[in-house]
């Protein structure tokens, strides 16, 4: 890595972990130093020319439902210096906005979502990679409060989705990824030790 080749750190665990929390706390460690941060939910597969059942029908927890491409693609320009334009999605339609958030290169890029450390493409290319772990009965609650209150779905269809994809998936995918992991963070966003001690290691590892 040379000085100016931004420092990559991939954020991966279940849906509900904390990942946004371990996120946001190191953006807070390296205050001006400038983060890119590639929220991995905003790479899902574009589903405009679907049916609204069709789109209903996607298994979002299922490593095919992404845009593999587009995110290393962007991944690479943000390495190279560029600007990218991140896809926005619509959650409460199953499909990309049509809406883009602009983000600028930066120091340190942090990729997160549920399956950051599940593709090697995107592996190799970062130098610190974080697995945050909570118990599954944490994940649930959390992923049932935000489906509900931030993405417009009914208790019972993320009932359903969290014992039909979200929870095997987890198992067959996502808990498989932490062997991958330089650095994994037990109880989620709740330890605050182990967020001090991630935060100091970034410190110590950065040019």
């Amino acid at each position: 890595m040379t000085a100016q080749t931004p420092f990559v750190i991939g954020v991966a665990g279940g849906s509900g972990s904390g990942k946004t929390t371990v996120t946001r706390r190191v953006t807070e460690t390296l205050g001006g130093v400038g983060v890119a941060v590639l929220g991995q939910d905003n790479y899902y597969r574009d589903q405009s020319s679907l049916s609204a059942a069709e789109r209903r029908a996607t298994n979002y927890d299922h490593p095919a439902a992404f845009d593999w491409a587009l995110m290393g693609a962007h991944l690479g320009r943000l390495l190279s210096g560029q600007a990218i334009e991140m896809p926005v999605y619509d959650f409460a339609l199953d499909t990309r906005s049509g809406r883009t958030e602009r983000i600028e290169a930066a120091p340190v890029v942090v990729l997160e979502g549920f399956f950051a450390l599940y593709d090697q493409a995107l592996r190799d290319r970062m130098h610190l990679k974080v697995f945050v772990d909570a118990d599954a009965d944490v994940r649930f609650i959390r992923h049932l409060e935000r489906d509900t209150q931030e993405r417009g779905r009914s208790q019972a269809s993320v009932i359903r989705q969290y014992l039909g994809t979200v929870r095997p998936m987890h198992l067959s995918f996502v808990e498989p990824t932490k062997r991958y992991a330089d650095v994994i963070i037990q109880h989620g966003g709740l330890n605050e030790p182990a967020l001090d001690m991630l935060a100091a290691r970034i410190r110590a590892t950065l040019p």
